[in-house]
């Protein structure tokens, strides 16, 4: 019996495609169909029912395309449409940085991994997540969130209302980017997990909220009572609560505007025993408060939170722990270290 019928083109374009497009020979782009699998339990209460009606969209055929690149740090760019229109052409078309792991055998499906990066422009932490999950043996594909990398046309940095329909399309690309990838091969499209860290963590733990389209769920980082850590957040935190005031948005204002991505809203549908939530005991841009208000609407028990030592900054330190965690719950053999 034939378990997939695509298998022999896939291994076809693992091999071939790559080879065709660097060498010049076939230039184009490659394009294919995928399909928005979005499709969720009923919602337990009618606050979860509101806030899916609020950053749901109509499942639809969409079309990918990847372009493979002759670059030693990744393997190819994959782009599709976001979910959400805001009348922007470069920040609607959605960018994924796709890295290959070493010697990856196509007719051997593995795990994948989104990475969700945090919100520095030059994206460091998501980019390194994004290279060592490779390493270690995974395929791994780093999101560019709205007006971020390639979807990025000016400097400029959303506010009010702009800020809220960007965070909605963030929640709505990363989801979409897991039946973005599902067909591509050498893809478990059984196996695609989603990690974030800071702002990529806030977006990971509303997405997965939605259903569940994550085999598993890494949020670093980052927590909820998004309010709540406007008002008691440094640094980033800070920093946005201030633009967003001096565009209007403070007291229930603000309120309002933050609870449409509230990740607390979602959060007892995603699944306790396959998410996971990496907190850093003396940060002060997410505080462990805000930590706390995730893990208990999630139901999350000790051994699905790890509390590290250090700040939002210095837990860097704990990269190579954090990698081996996150491989041994994704079931990949020891590999590259």
């Amino acid at each position: 019996m034939i378990k997939d019928p695509f298998r022999r083109l896939k291994i076809f374009l693992a091999f071939s495609l790559p080879v065709l497009l660097t060498s010049g020979l076939f230039a184009e782009e490659q394009r294919f169909t995928a399909r928005d699998t979005l499709a969720g339990p009923a919602a337990e209460t009618e606050d979860a029912r509101a806030c899916l009606e609020g950053l749901c969209w109509k499942p639809v055929e969409f079309e990918v395309t990847v372009e493979v690149v002759s670059d030693a740090d990744h393997h190819a760019v994959i782009r599709f449409p976001s979910a959400i229109d805001t009348g922007d052409a470069i920040n609607d078309r959605v960018a994924l940085i796709w890295h290959r792991p070493p010697l990856a055998d196509p007719a051997k499906p593995l795990p994948a991994m989104i990475v969700v990066h945090e919100s520095g422009s030059a994206m460091p932490v998501g980019k390194l997540f994004a290279r060592r999950f490779a390493e270690k043996g995974m395929h791994s594909f780093l999101i560019h969130l709205p007006n971020y990398g390639l979807r990025r046309r000016d400097g400029s940095k959303p506010t009010g209302e702009k800020f809220l329909l960007a965070m909605r399309q963030a929640i709505a690309d990363v989801r979409r980017a897991r039946d973005a990838i599902a067909f591509l091969p050498g893809i478990d499209p059984q196996r695609i997990s989603l990690q974030g860290t800071s702002l990529g963590g806030f977006v990971a733990a509303t997405t997965a909220g939605l259903d569940h389209g994550f085999d598993h769920v890494f949020v670093m980082l980052a927590g909820g009572d998004l309010y709540g850590l406007m008002q008691s957040g440094k640094r980033e935190a800070a920093e946005l609560s201030k633009r967003l005031a001096d565009a209007g948005y403070a007291g229930d204002k603000l309120r309002d505007l933050m609870w449409t991505i509230e990740p607390t809203r979602l959060a007892s549908r995603v699944n306790p025993q396959k998410t996971w939530l990496y907190s850093a005991e003396q940060d002060a841009v997410v505080p462990m408060a805000n930590a706390l208000a995730f893990r208990k609407a999630a139901g999350l028990d000790d051994e699905h939170h790890l509390r590290l030592p250090g700040d939002h900054i210095s837990t860097i330190i704990f990269l190579p722990v954090i990698l081996d965690h996150v491989i041994k719950q994704v079931g990949i053999p020891a590999a590259t270290p």
